[in-house]
Parts: C-alpha cells; sequence; structure tokens
C-alpha cells in the first residue's frame, strides 16, 4: 500500500495543484533546508559551508537509489540544457554521424544536438504519429518510424522519455534493447518523468540522462540531475572547467589536470549547496517511502478518478476530450482538449483554485501520488462548471 506522506502534504481542497508536469510547488521539507542555508550564510559566510556539505554525497547517493545505480555515476547540474550541452559538446562526433531524435522535442532537448551541425553531424528527426495520421493531435512518434530512419551512421538517439506536449512515454525497455542491438547511445531526457515513472538506466541500456528537479521531483527551480553511466562517461571530452571537478580539491595551486572520472567530472564549479540539499531532502523524505512503481500506480488511478469523474457529472467529448494515451504509453501528463479557449480556460481554472498548465494548446492533467481523492474530485467539479 502506498505512503502518501500526508504529513508532510497539505491535503485542502481550496487549492488544488494538477500542474506537476511544469514547476511544482516547493516541498516543505526542501524549502526548510533552503532558508536554513540562507540563515546560516548570512551569519556566516563561508564558515557555514560545512554544515552543509554531506549533502552532496547524499544527493548523489538517493539519486542513485531512485535509479537503481551507485551514487557515482550521478551529477548535480541546473537543468537539463545544461547536462544535454555537456553531453551533446563532448561526445566524439565525427563529420556524417547522425542523431535521432523528435520533431517536437522540448527545446532544452533540442538545441544542444542541433548545435552539433556545425561539426557536419546530421540531425534527423522523427515525426508525430497524429500529424502523419492526419489528425492533427501530437500522439508522439513510432518504433516502425524510428526503425526507417535508423542508419549505420546514427551514433545517438537522444529522446524525451515524456513528451511534454502529448504526454506519450516511450518504452524505455523496448527502446533500449532496440540501440544495445545496434551500439547506439541512447541519451534520454527525464524531467517529464522522474518522480512519477520508474527510470532505471542499467536495466534500459540508457548511456545518459537528464532531469530537472523542480517538475516531479518538488525541488527548487535552477536544481538538476544528470546520470551518465561509467562507459559513456569515458566517450565525452570535457567541455566545461573548474575547481570543484578535480580531484585535488581545495589544493587551488595545484593545476594538474586530475578530474574525477565518476560524475563529480560534470560538477565542475560552484554550485548552489542549498538547492543540492533541498534535492537531498525531497529524494530522502518522501520518494524513499515508496517504489517508483507505487509511485506511478497512484498517479494513474488519480488520473482515472478525474476522468470518471468528468464523465459522472455529463462532460462530454464537445466540451473537454480526454487524450488519454495507451496504457504502454502511459504517463504522469494526460492532455485534454477543450472547446473554448483553453488560456481562458486555465484562467478561469485558477480563478477557482485548480492548477492546469497548457503551453501547446491544450490542457494537461498532471496529478501527483501524494494527492487526496477529495482534492481530484472538487477539481473535477470546478473543471465541469468552467468548461460545461
Amino acid at each position: 500500500m502506498i505512503d502518501k506522506c500526508t504529513e508532510l502534504f497539505s491535503s485542502d481542497t481550496d487549492k488544488v495543484f494538477l500542474g506537476h508536469c511544469a514547476i511544482s510547488p516547493l516541498f516543505a521539507g526542501a524549502r526548510d533546508v533552503m532558508q536554513s542555508y540562507a540563515k546560516e550564510m548570512a551569519a556566516g559566510g563561508v564558515t557555514a559551508l560545512h554544515q552543509f556539505l554531506d549533502y552532496i554525497p547524499r544527493l548523489h547517493n538517493s539519486a542513485g537509489a531512485m535509479m537503481k545505480t551507485g551514487g557515482e555515476n550521478i551529477s548535480f547540474v541546473q537543468n537539463t540544457a545544461t547536462a544535454l550541452s555537456m553531453i551533446a559538446g563532448g561526445y566524439p562526433f565525427e563529420p556524417g554521424d547522425q542523431i535521432i531524435s523528435y520533431v517536437h522535442e522540448y527545446p532544452s532537448n533540442h538545441y544542444p544536438w542541433l548545435i552539433q551541425q556545425s561539426r557536419g553531424v546530421e540531425l534527423v528527426l522523427l515525426p508525430d504519429v497524429g500529424e502523419t495520421g492526419g489528425n492533427g493531435t501530437l500522439l508522439g512518434w513510432s518504433m516502425g518510424d524510428l526503425e526507417k530512419l535508423v542508419t549505420s551512421r546514427t551514433r545517438v538517439i537522444a529522446i524525451s522519455h515524456v513528451q511534454f506536449a502529448s504526454g506519450f512515454a516511450a518504452d524505455l525497455v523496448e527502446l533500449g534493447a532496440f540501440c544495445k542491438e545496434r551500439d547506439i547511445d541512447l541519451v534520454v531526457d527525464c524531467a517529464q518523468s522522474f518522480g512519477c515513472l520508474p527510470v532505471y538506466p542499467e536495466e534500459c541500456n540508457i548511456a545518459a540522462i537528464a532531469t530537472s528537479g523542480w517538475k516531479w521531483l518538488m525541488g527548487p527551480f535552477g536544481a538538476g540531475l544528470m546520470y551518465t553511466s561509467p562507459e559513456f562517461r569515458a566517450k565525452l571530452r570535457i567541455t566545461m572547467g573548474g575547481p570543484s571537478m578535480m580531484e585535488q580539491g581545495l589544493d587551488y595551486l595545484d593545476l594538474s589536470w586530475q578530474p574525477h572520472k565518476d560524475g563529480r567530472m560534470f560538477e565542475f564549479s560552484a554550485s548552489p549547496f542549498d538547492h543540492m540539499a533541498a534535492l537531498a531532502e525531497v529524494m530522502e523524505n518522501v520518494f524513499a517511502r515508496n517504489s517508483m512503481e507505487q509511485v506511478r500506480d497512484e498517479v494513474f488511478r488519480l488520473q482515472d478518478l478525474f476522468v470518471a469523474e468528468l464523465l459522472s457529472l455529463g462532460v462530454t467529448g464537445r466540451e473537454a476530450k480526454v487524450l488519454m494515451p495507451t496504457q504502454k504509453h502511459r504517463s504522469g501528463i494526460v492532455p485534454i482538449q477543450v472547446a473554448a479557449d483553453p488560456q481562458a480556460v486555465m484562467a478561469k481554472l485558477q480563478s477557482e483554485g485548480v492548477t492546469f498548465t497548457g503551453p501547446t494548446g491544450v490542457l494537461r492533467l498532471a496529478p501527483h501520488f501524494y494527492m487526496s481523492d477529495a482534492q481530484i474530485v472538487k477539481a473535477a467539479h470546478v473543471f465541469k462548471n468552467v468548461v460545461g
């Protein structure tokens, strides 16, 4: 049975947040440690730092535990774009090599690869099956199209685990096996899945993962994580340099080139200790209490509850069409098309205490596991009153 961590989260139905795929409310424990850090730094400056140093290995180890890997394979980054830029810029591409991605990737997982075209690398984009099928709705991509695009020159497949606009979730086991058979490095943006769906890179032949910490992890804005396998790290050229990545640590007069061989090689300079501590707090105190399978199943149950409540209230497909992906490709995001102007609908919902997000013209239903049934039912009733 899932532990909803009810003592850590509010079950107040006055405000219902259904936008965990955007910027989530900061977990209270993360807020507290950040406030403590700010207070200590205000009082003592550098003399206060030692109190927070142990959060660095705690962050690595807690993130590693969630991914079923060792902490040595984890790096703190500020965002997915930073991680993917270091990976793309450091990858040993040669002119004529190929990268395959998706035509509607989030910009953080597009521009780092687009830049590589200046090195003579070809960026090939998977079409969306909804657009190619003629219905104009974003539905994700297909393995059939991927197989058609892969050639002997394909070096990297760079794809989001969950597509931010459609909620389409890739089958990482299937995709990882596909890449392993063809000796292709699989790089995955997990910003829309880590903290919601199981993400186990070593079970899925994933070379690298980049994720933000302020969506499903409910950490601070400007904190993220990166996973790299040891074999993949060995391939990468270091593109960013600074003292924090060096084995000699605080011996700043030793300028010899001795970068760490583990994930610390990407933590090149001063990191915000308060953000690192905040991420560690939420992973240790919230996500360590449940398996990711339990979290996923509860998120899905809450989604189903919302949709069922809409049906019971008589909301029709004409007013609001739920675009639920198939079970195989389901995620924490359920897109909902509304007949009225979506921005106006979201603004009205917000004024009634219910938060949805929808940057691409559809509303995204994204509850999290800790939420109560009462909150979901309340949100469905408000939704009905706004769109009905």
